[in-house]
């Protein structure tokens, strides 16, 4: 079974409530888990972001939803029960309860108004990042569209980095491949690193760079800027140079792509080599601010429950 919608957890997690007790949002999710029959990859599965699994992240927006439409209560930080007015909805014995349903309710329907009216900002409990826009039936919860429309724009960004770089020049890319090194810890201070990767290349390597700003180990860099996959013998002779150096660590790195012959030689071989394609280069100078500008900054904000908790 697909992981349910938060509208389809709305009426599997208020039945849940029915008894009166109170439950946690994380014991919720993981009813609503084992109700719809989820697989472990499926109870595994986390949004775009990575920073939560999808089913308790749509358990919470069930629970937010009916929260505004005063069906369930928070008598405490994250914990949730059953209200009068949600007790007389399980009495009615409704197929389900969804968006519309829970529009005949005063509360959602301030909720939703507030949401349209002040760009999404309305308040929303603390299971959630930020209030929805009118959302259509069955639509993933705006947290989720978020991350997922950021990952879109991430993948855009990244194809044009790898367009980008595979037309700049020999001396340009040996510039931007020092500037991702240093932006991710490596060589020290840039100059240092800019004399260690402007060497000419020793036996296949182009470069030597310190693995910390203290110059405890070097990697032995190289770097290619081609438009033909990197096949096994160009690996084996970037490790052959490597143990000409009694070197243990290197990286390759292309703007093309690696056959699975050579990806499969550099994870067997003694000498730890890692091989950085065109694709996963986009993605750690996106990561790492290299090539890339802010364009703009959405904060999605949260309820802070202790600043609300008296002493």
């Amino acid at each position: 079974m697909t992981i349910p919608s938060h509208e389809d957890a709305m009426l599997p997690v208020l039945s849940t409530l029915a008894d009166g007790a109170e439950r946690h949002r994380r014991a919720l999710a993981d009813v609503m888990a084992d109700h719809f029959r989820l697989t472990p990859e499926e109870r595994a599965q986390l949004l775009p972001s990575g920073k939560a699994p999808v089913i308790r992240s749509r358990t919470g927006w069930a629970l937010s939803y009916m929260k505004q439409a005063g069906l369930v209560s928070t008598p405490r930080r994250g914990w949730y029960q059953i209200t009068p007015q949600g007790e007389q909805v399980l009495a009615a014995s409704p197929s389900s309860i969804d968006n519309d349903f829970l529009m005949r309710f005063e509360g959602f329907r301030d909720f939703r108004s507030r949401s349209r009216n002040e760009s999404g900002s309305g308040e929303v409990g603390d299971e959630v990042d930020s209030a929805p826009e009118t959302l259509p039936k069955q639509a993933v919860p705006p947290d989720e569209a978020l991350d997922s429309a950021y990952v879109r724009l991430r993948t855009a960004v990244e194809a044009e980095l790898v367009d980008t770089i595979k037309n700049v020049s020999p001396r340009f890319f040996e510039e931007l491949v020092i500037d991702l090194l240093v932006r991710m810890g490596y060589g020290g201070n840039r100059a240092e690193a800019a004399r260690a990767i402007g060497r000419s290349g020793d036996g296949g390597i182009d470069g030597v760079i310190d693995e910390d700003r203290l110059g405890l180990d070097s990697i032995y860099v190289q770097a290619k800027r081609w438009e033909a996959s990197i096949g096994r013998p160009e690996i084996q002779k970037f490790a052959g140079a490597l143990q000409g150096q009694r070197a243990t660590k290197g990286i390759f790195i292309t703007t093309s792509t690696f056959t699975r012959e050579a990806d499969e030689y550099a994870q067997r071989i003694g000498s730890r080599i890692v091989l950085i394609d065109g694709r996963r280069l986009a993605s750690l100078m996106f990561e790492h601010d290299v090539g890339v500008s802010p364009k703009r900054t959405y904060i999605v904000k949260d309820v802070d429950g202790d600043y609300f908790e008296e002493s």
